[in-house]
């Protein structure tokens, strides 16, 4: 008989398989961040070391200890390699990382931190606040720093314009408002 699909009770080897880390800020560039954003990221990281990862390693030495069946043992692994992985992410992040705070004297031009209100060419109102990659939350008014919008409107002034290029079109856009 061929064993060729029978488990042998040692880990399935896609357990430990994920696909490579990718960075979201281009190659050579901070990972720039508001104090919010910073201040996120620090908590997110430590939570994660300090508490999820060690209490599902406890998890997994008790599973082993009490004779888990593979599958429950199987999910625990691919929950802390989970775990592993977004520490690998933040650490990562963490140390590409520079905390931006907004000038004393407000902002003349659009720079990192912003808030900006632009209308495109149908006449609609929008109001943005640019912040670091993992802070972007677009159903919020966040946008990330290195999207086209935010990079189109980057140095702009109250009145200029700009074109954003996005995948589908580009878009025009005259800044209304700095602050």
């Amino acid at each position: 008989m061929s064993r060729a699909f029978v488990s042998d009770g040692a880990p399935d080897a896609r357990d430990d398989e994920a696909p490579e880390l990718k960075i979201p800020i281009p190659p050579g560039s901070r990972n720039y961040l508001t104090p919010e954003g910073a201040a996120a990221l620090a908590e997110e990281l430590g939570k994660l070391e300090t508490e999820l990862r060690p209490s599902l390693s406890a998890d997994i030495e008790r599973a082993n200890k009490a004779g888990a069946d593979e599958d429950s043992l199987s999910s625990l692994r691919r929950a802390l390699a989970k775990a592993d992985r977004r520490i690998e992410y933040l650490s990562r992040m963490a140390a590409l990382a520079e905390t931006i705070e907004a000038p004393e004297n407000g902002y003349e031009r659009v720079s990192f931190g912003a808030r900006v209100r632009v209308r495109d060419e149908e006449g609609r109102e929008r109001s943005y606040r640019i912040v670091g990659v993992d802070e972007a939350d677009p159903e919020r008014g966040l946008i990330g720093w290195s999207s086209p919008i935010a990079r189109a409107l980057m140095g702009k002034r109250a009145g200029e314009q700009a074109l954003a290029k996005l995948p589908e079109r580009e878009l025009r856009l005259t800044l209304l408002g700095v602050e």
